[in-house]
Protein backbone atom coordinates (compact mmCIF):
# COMPACT_ATOMS: atom_id res chain seq x y z
CA UNK A 1 0.00 0.00 0.00
CA UNK A 2 0.97 3.60 -0.53
CA UNK A 3 2.14 5.26 2.47
CA UNK A 4 -0.43 8.13 1.53
CA UNK A 5 -2.72 5.79 1.33
CA UNK A 6 -2.12 4.11 4.40
CA UNK A 7 -2.26 6.92 6.18
CA UNK A 8 -5.00 8.66 4.92
CA UNK A 9 -7.47 5.48 5.50
CA UNK A 10 -6.32 5.02 8.71
CA UNK A 11 -7.51 8.67 10.07
CA UNK A 12 -11.02 8.18 7.71
CA UNK A 13 -11.64 4.78 9.34
CA UNK A 14 -11.01 6.30 12.28
CA UNK A 15 -13.17 9.70 11.87
CA UNK A 16 -15.89 7.21 10.91
CA UNK A 17 -15.94 4.88 14.22
CA UNK A 18 -14.87 8.13 16.56
CA UNK A 19 -15.93 11.00 15.01
CA UNK A 20 -17.85 13.27 16.82
CA UNK A 21 -20.90 14.36 15.48
CA UNK A 22 -20.62 18.11 15.03
CA UNK A 23 -23.17 20.62 13.46
CA UNK A 24 -20.79 23.26 11.20
CA UNK A 25 -21.21 26.46 9.29
CA UNK A 26 -23.28 24.67 6.41
CA UNK A 27 -26.43 23.25 6.72
CA UNK A 28 -25.00 19.27 6.14
CA UNK A 29 -23.80 17.94 9.75
CA UNK A 30 -20.54 16.28 10.33
CA UNK A 31 -18.38 13.21 11.73
CA UNK A 32 -14.87 15.04 13.00
CA UNK A 33 -11.69 14.70 15.02
CA UNK A 34 -9.03 16.99 16.06
CA UNK A 35 -5.63 17.27 15.16
CA UNK A 36 -5.03 14.78 12.93
CA UNK A 37 -1.52 14.57 11.29
CA UNK A 38 0.38 12.76 8.56
CA UNK A 39 3.99 13.11 7.92
CA UNK A 40 5.63 11.93 4.52
CA UNK A 41 9.53 12.08 3.59
CA UNK A 42 9.53 13.22 0.31
CA UNK A 43 13.08 11.23 -0.79
CA UNK A 44 10.78 8.09 -0.32
CA UNK A 45 7.20 8.62 -2.25
CA UNK A 46 4.87 11.40 -3.22
CA UNK A 47 2.27 11.20 -1.55
CA UNK A 48 -0.93 10.97 -3.63
CA UNK A 49 -3.78 9.08 -3.45
CA UNK A 50 -4.05 6.22 -5.56
CA UNK A 51 -7.73 4.19 -3.95
CA UNK A 52 -9.60 7.02 -5.49
CA UNK A 53 -8.71 9.65 -8.36
CA UNK A 54 -7.14 12.71 -7.30
CA UNK A 55 -7.36 15.88 -9.98
CA UNK A 56 -3.50 16.60 -10.01
CA UNK A 57 -3.14 18.96 -12.21
CA UNK A 58 -6.23 20.73 -11.15
CA UNK A 59 -4.39 21.10 -8.25
CA UNK A 60 -1.20 22.52 -9.49
CA UNK A 61 -3.36 24.97 -11.25
CA UNK A 62 -4.70 26.37 -8.44
CA UNK A 63 -1.20 26.58 -6.33
CA UNK A 64 0.33 28.64 -9.07
CA UNK A 65 -2.84 31.14 -8.98
CA UNK A 66 -1.78 31.35 -5.39
CA UNK A 67 1.65 31.43 -4.75
CA UNK A 68 3.31 32.62 -8.33
CA UNK A 69 0.43 34.75 -9.72
CA UNK A 70 -1.15 36.12 -6.67
CA UNK A 71 -4.14 36.37 -8.02
CA UNK A 72 -8.14 36.66 -6.48
CA UNK A 73 -9.37 36.66 -10.12
CA UNK A 74 -11.53 34.18 -10.93
CA UNK A 75 -11.76 34.90 -14.77
CA UNK A 76 -7.58 34.09 -14.79
CA UNK A 77 -8.45 30.92 -12.97
CA UNK A 78 -11.13 29.57 -15.44
CA UNK A 79 -8.75 30.61 -18.35
CA UNK A 80 -6.80 27.28 -17.02
CA UNK A 81 -10.41 25.25 -17.11
CA UNK A 82 -10.52 25.35 -12.96
CA UNK A 83 -13.74 26.25 -11.83
CA UNK A 84 -13.36 25.19 -8.24
CA UNK A 85 -13.89 28.65 -6.62
CA UNK A 86 -16.87 29.47 -8.78
CA UNK A 87 -19.35 28.72 -5.55
CA UNK A 88 -17.68 31.77 -3.45
CA UNK A 89 -17.62 34.21 -6.73
CA UNK A 90 -17.63 37.95 -5.39
CA UNK A 91 -19.85 40.47 -6.79
CA UNK A 92 -16.18 41.81 -8.77
CA UNK A 93 -15.71 38.54 -10.34
CA UNK A 94 -12.67 37.71 -7.25
CA UNK A 95 -12.25 35.83 -3.82
CA UNK A 96 -11.74 39.32 -2.54
CA UNK A 97 -8.83 39.60 -0.10
CA UNK A 98 -7.95 35.73 0.24
CA UNK A 99 -5.22 33.75 -0.42
CA UNK A 100 -3.35 35.30 -3.47
CA UNK A 101 -4.27 38.65 -2.57
CA UNK A 102 -2.29 38.49 1.03
CA UNK A 103 0.24 37.07 -0.73
CA UNK A 104 1.15 39.56 -2.58
CA UNK A 105 -0.04 42.11 -0.49
CA UNK A 106 3.07 41.03 1.98
CA UNK A 107 5.50 39.61 -0.30
CA UNK A 108 5.38 36.47 1.59
CA UNK A 109 6.75 34.06 -1.43
CA UNK A 110 9.31 36.83 -2.32
CA UNK A 111 10.45 36.84 1.76
CA UNK A 112 10.70 33.12 2.16
CA UNK A 113 12.16 32.66 -1.45
CA UNK A 114 15.59 34.67 0.10
CA UNK A 115 15.85 33.64 3.27
CA UNK A 116 15.67 30.20 1.74
CA UNK A 117 18.48 31.24 -0.07
CA UNK A 118 20.49 34.08 2.24
CA UNK A 119 19.44 32.87 5.84
CA UNK A 120 18.12 29.69 5.65
CA UNK A 121 18.37 28.27 9.86
CA UNK A 122 16.07 30.95 10.12
CA UNK A 123 12.93 29.96 12.28
CA UNK A 124 10.73 32.57 11.11
CA UNK A 125 9.96 31.73 7.40
CA UNK A 126 6.40 31.10 7.19
CA UNK A 127 3.44 32.16 4.78
CA UNK A 128 0.62 33.03 6.91
CA UNK A 129 -2.83 33.57 4.93
CA UNK A 130 -4.33 34.05 8.48
CA UNK A 131 -4.56 37.78 7.83
CA UNK A 132 -6.64 39.71 10.09
CA UNK A 133 -7.79 42.74 8.98
CA UNK A 134 -8.40 41.03 5.65
CA UNK A 135 -10.51 37.94 6.61
CA UNK A 136 -14.11 39.69 6.28
CA UNK A 137 -13.81 41.03 3.33
CA UNK A 138 -12.55 37.83 1.48
CA UNK A 139 -14.75 35.12 0.31
CA UNK A 140 -13.56 32.14 2.50
CA UNK A 141 -11.62 32.13 5.38
CA UNK A 142 -8.45 30.30 4.58
CA UNK A 143 -8.66 26.72 5.25
CA UNK A 144 -4.85 25.64 4.57
CA UNK A 145 -3.89 28.68 5.70
CA UNK A 146 -0.06 28.47 7.25
CA UNK A 147 3.16 27.02 6.00
CA UNK A 148 6.29 26.72 8.09
CA UNK A 149 9.20 26.03 6.51
CA UNK A 150 12.99 24.32 7.71
CA UNK A 151 15.99 23.60 6.20
CA UNK A 152 18.22 20.45 8.08
CA UNK A 153 21.13 19.14 6.26
CA UNK A 154 20.26 20.49 2.82
CA UNK A 155 16.76 18.90 3.36
CA UNK A 156 13.74 21.39 2.80
CA UNK A 157 10.51 20.62 5.03
CA UNK A 158 7.68 22.36 5.25
CA UNK A 159 4.42 21.44 7.92
CA UNK A 160 1.27 22.88 6.99
CA UNK A 161 -1.62 23.88 8.73
CA UNK A 162 -5.07 23.54 8.07
CA UNK A 163 -7.74 24.88 9.96
CA UNK A 164 -10.68 23.11 8.20
CA UNK A 165 -10.25 20.10 6.34
CA UNK A 166 -12.93 18.26 4.42
CA UNK A 167 -11.39 14.93 4.46
CA UNK A 168 -13.17 13.18 1.52
CA UNK A 169 -12.54 15.99 -1.21
CA UNK A 170 -10.43 18.72 0.36
CA UNK A 171 -7.36 17.38 2.35
CA UNK A 172 -6.41 14.70 -0.62
CA UNK A 173 -6.23 17.42 -2.80
CA UNK A 174 -4.49 19.58 -0.41
CA UNK A 175 -1.77 16.93 0.45
CA UNK A 176 -0.14 16.51 -2.50
CA UNK A 177 -0.79 20.24 -3.73
CA UNK A 178 1.42 21.62 -1.13
CA UNK A 179 3.98 18.54 -1.28
CA UNK A 180 4.32 19.61 -4.69
CA UNK A 181 4.99 22.96 -4.06
CA UNK A 182 7.80 22.07 -1.62
CA UNK A 183 9.49 20.23 -4.33
CA UNK A 184 9.18 23.22 -6.26
CA UNK A 185 10.41 25.54 -3.90
CA UNK A 186 13.27 23.25 -3.16
CA UNK A 187 14.55 22.69 -6.54
CA UNK A 188 14.73 26.85 -7.35
CA UNK A 189 16.54 27.11 -3.98
CA UNK A 190 19.31 24.39 -4.41
CA UNK A 191 17.72 22.09 -1.80
CA UNK A 192 16.35 18.46 -1.59
CA UNK A 193 13.06 18.08 -0.82
CA UNK A 194 12.91 16.67 2.64
CA UNK A 195 9.52 16.12 5.38
CA UNK A 196 6.15 16.92 4.60
CA UNK A 197 4.13 17.28 7.60
CA UNK A 198 0.49 17.94 7.33
CA UNK A 199 -1.46 19.08 10.21
CA UNK A 200 -5.45 19.20 10.35
CA UNK A 201 -7.14 21.55 13.12
CA UNK A 202 -10.46 19.65 12.38
CA UNK A 203 -10.71 16.78 10.20
CA UNK A 204 -14.27 16.00 9.56
CA UNK A 205 -16.67 14.04 7.42
CA UNK A 206 -19.80 15.13 6.15
CA UNK A 207 -22.98 13.05 5.96
CA UNK A 208 -23.89 12.95 2.83
CA UNK A 209 -20.18 11.60 2.21
CA UNK A 210 -20.16 8.58 4.38
CA UNK A 211 -20.91 6.18 1.78
CA UNK A 212 -18.53 7.70 -0.47
CA UNK A 213 -15.64 7.06 1.80
CA UNK A 214 -16.70 3.69 2.87
CA UNK A 215 -16.61 2.42 -0.90
CA UNK A 216 -12.94 4.13 -0.57
CA UNK A 217 -12.19 2.07 2.39
CA UNK A 218 -13.61 -0.97 0.63
CA UNK A 219 -10.02 -0.48 -1.95
CA UNK A 220 -7.84 -0.48 0.76
CA UNK A 221 -6.26 -3.99 -0.19
CA UNK A 222 -6.64 -2.64 -3.86
CA UNK A 223 -4.20 0.51 -4.02
CA UNK A 224 -1.71 1.29 -6.50
CA UNK A 225 2.11 2.15 -6.02
CA UNK A 226 2.62 5.83 -5.64
CA UNK A 227 3.56 7.97 -8.71
CA UNK A 228 6.62 9.89 -9.40
CA UNK A 229 6.87 13.64 -9.27
CA UNK A 230 8.53 15.00 -12.27
CA UNK A 231 9.70 18.78 -11.82
CA UNK A 232 11.10 20.35 -15.46
CA UNK A 233 15.21 20.79 -14.32
CA UNK A 234 15.46 23.68 -15.94
CA UNK A 235 13.27 25.86 -13.80
CA UNK A 236 15.19 27.81 -11.71
CA UNK A 237 13.23 30.72 -11.00
CA UNK A 238 9.92 30.03 -9.06
CA UNK A 239 8.22 32.45 -11.22
CA UNK A 240 8.50 31.05 -14.52
CA UNK A 241 6.90 27.63 -13.69
CA UNK A 242 4.00 26.62 -15.01
CA UNK A 243 1.83 23.44 -14.91
CA UNK A 244 2.99 21.83 -18.12
CA UNK A 245 6.71 21.84 -15.85
CA UNK A 246 4.93 19.62 -12.92
CA UNK A 247 3.63 16.52 -13.56
CA UNK A 248 3.27 12.66 -12.12
CA UNK A 249 4.97 10.07 -13.93
CA UNK A 250 3.07 6.35 -13.61
CA UNK A 251 0.23 7.58 -11.64
CA UNK A 252 -2.44 4.83 -11.71
CA UNK A 253 -5.62 4.89 -9.53
CA UNK A 254 -9.12 3.80 -8.98
CA UNK A 255 -12.27 5.50 -10.58
CA UNK A 256 -13.15 8.64 -8.63
CA UNK A 257 -15.71 8.40 -6.09
CA UNK A 258 -18.58 10.78 -6.46
CA UNK A 259 -19.16 12.84 -3.38
CA UNK A 260 -20.15 16.76 -2.40
CA UNK A 261 -18.97 19.94 -1.50
CA UNK A 262 -20.42 21.94 1.39
CA UNK A 263 -20.86 25.55 0.64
Amino acid sequence: MSEYDRQYLKIAQNILNNGYYAPNRTKTNTLKLPHQIMQFNLQNEFPILTTKFVAFKTAVKELLWIFKDQSNSLAALRKENVRIWDEWEMEDGTIGTSYGYVVKKYSQMDKLLEDLKNNPQSRRMMIDLWQIPHLPTGALYPCCFLTMWDVTDGFLNCMLVQRSGDFPLGVPFNTSQYAALLCMVAQVTGLKAGLFTHVINNAHIYENQIEGIKKQLERKDMDYPAPKLKINPDIKNFYDFTHKDIVLDGYKYHEKIEMEVSV
